[in-house]
């Protein structure tokens, strides 16, 4: 079973959370300790040091009478839950802040050893077993010169110091569950605002692989999620309007083909059975070979839309001479045009004008351009190719005063196989590629083709090139 990408997470977060707190409690607990038992030491040392260096206490620690040094000691130590001792070198307890001791009867300890301490200033213990508890104690001893008479000891219950500890890492731990709560809240705006979305449009993905690329991802934020559910959208629409195109396109294909087969077929058929006499059948080898030649047309029509898509990108710009370009495909027209009485009338910006483009390409243009003016232009009318110069582009014209474009056809006219209802009548031998083929490769360019038609007035194609400097 796949497990959820928020499971994981809140998973991981209790995780953190359980360890986290568990460390804090137990590596923090014995932190705060070591770092107490540092502080608190050293600062009963220097309290320690401070009374032994006192001239009273090394000139009365000898004395009978102690009651002087005794009255002091309560207003040393910086803990006034500190017990303050002073030893002689017997090892007997002389003066005490807690005890009323008699310097000649003093407590001894059994086994006291300043030598056993070494370099340490402090030790954890009950001292010598005279504690019940456990106690933090510093010793310092007394000098007179250069020689020992005593020592001064102090004790700090370690109950106390557990209770700072437990104090210190309750505020830790408080401080701990507030950052807690605050990485939940940002689990909770990640579950709005990741999870959520995210689960919206791995729902769109599994609509999208099933086929229903109609489907919208419900995500509308301007972050990359957002962005993200968008381009999903867009991809799904655009494969859907491929789709369309496809069904589309197979259907027009199959039409166009379909048509000069059967009549080809249908002529061979009856030749071969005998229906059409011999001495008729010229006239239908005739309509054969016309069908054969619609067929040839359509053909190199779809092969020049299929190289256009694989080599679009891979022109053979070069600079040439546009208005002589323009004068050579006019020229291949002119027994249609002389033929038909339409006058080709040239209106060239300049002797010469040169672009930067694929020649070819250009040329092919032309031929579709000029060649559907021709088509659709009225006998005794006039075909108007201009070129004119703007801001670093050459714009080129070809317009006619034919029968025009329907206003509600001219967003389709750049669809293949596309004819409009009034151009079906009037063009029996076109495959309905050519002005596909102008837009493929003008667009390849990186250029504009733009068109104007009034119905029953004429139609006038504009296309810019890049000039040449």
């Amino acid at each position: 079973m796949r497990k959820r990408i928020s499971l994981k997470f809140l998973e991981g977060y209790i995780l953190i959370g359980i360890l986290g707190f568990l460390f804090i409690t137990l590596v923090g607990s014995y932190m705060i300790e070591s770092a107490l038992e540092q502080d608190i030491s050293e600062s009963l040392y220097l309290d320690a040091t401070h009374v032994a260096e006192n001239s009273s206490v090394k000139n009365n620690i000898s004395s009978s009478n102690l009651s002087s040094i005794q009255s002091n000691l309560y207003m040393i130590s910086d803990y006034p839950s500190s017990i303050v001792w002073i030893i002689n070198n017997e090892g007997g307890i002389i003066v005490s802040t807690r005890t009323d001791i008699s310097p000649s009867h003093p407590i001894e300890l059994k086994g006291f050893d300043p030598s056993d301490w070494g370099s340490n200033y402090y030790r954890v213990g009950d001292f010598y077993g005279y504690f019940q508890d456990t106690y933090l104690s510093v010793l310092a001893p007394i000098t007179d010169n250069m020689t020992t008479k005593g020592y001064v000891a102090i004790h700090y219950r370690m109950s106390d110091l557990y209770q700072k500890r437990g104090e210190i890492l309750f505020i830790i731990q408080l401080l701990f569950l507030a950052v807690y709560l605050m990485v939940f809240l940002l689990l909770l705006i990640y579950q709005r605002y990741v999870h959520k979305p995210l689960k919206e449009i791995i729902r769109g993905a599994s609509e999208f692989a099933n086929g229903n690329l109609a489907y919208k991802i419900p995500v509308s934020s301007e972050d990359e999620i957002g962005y993200l559910a968008n381009s999903l959208n867009y991809m799904a629409e655009k494969l859907n309007r491929n789709g369309e195109y496809q069904r589309q396109f197979i259907s027009n294909i199959s039409h166009d083909f379909r048509s000069p087969l059967t009549s080809i077929k249908g002529y061979v058929d009856a030749m071969l059975d005998g229906v059409i006499p011999s001495d008729s059948q010229e006239k239908y080898l005739k309509i054969i070979a016309y069908e054969a030649g619609r067929l040839e047309k359509l053909t190199e029509g779809l092969l020049t839309l299929n190289e256009l898509d694989i080599h679009k990108r891979l022109l053979k710009i070069q600079t040439f001479d546009i208005n002589e370009v323009i004068k050579k495909t006019a020229a291949t027209y002119e027994g249609d045009c002389t033929r038909r009485k339409i006058l080709l009338e040239l209106v060239l910006s300049g002797k010469e004008l040169y672009a930067k483009a694929d020649v070819d390409q250009i040329q092919q243009v032309l031929h579709n351009l000029l060649n559907n003016a021709i088509k659709f232009s009225r006998n005794n009318s006039t075909i108007i190719i201009e070129t004119t110069e703007k801001n670093d582009k050459i714009f080129v014209s070809v317009k006619d005063h034919g029968i025009g474009i329907p206003k509600q056809s001219l967003h389709r006219i750049w669809e293949r196989f596309y004819k409009t209802d009034i151009s079906r009548g009037k063009d029996q031998t076109g495959t309905g590629l050519g002005l596909a083929i102008v837009k493929e490769i003008i667009s390849a360019h990186g250029e504009n083709i733009n068109v104007i038609s009034t119905e029953g007035v004429g139609t006038e194609f504009i296309f810019t090139l890049e000039k040449a400097r």
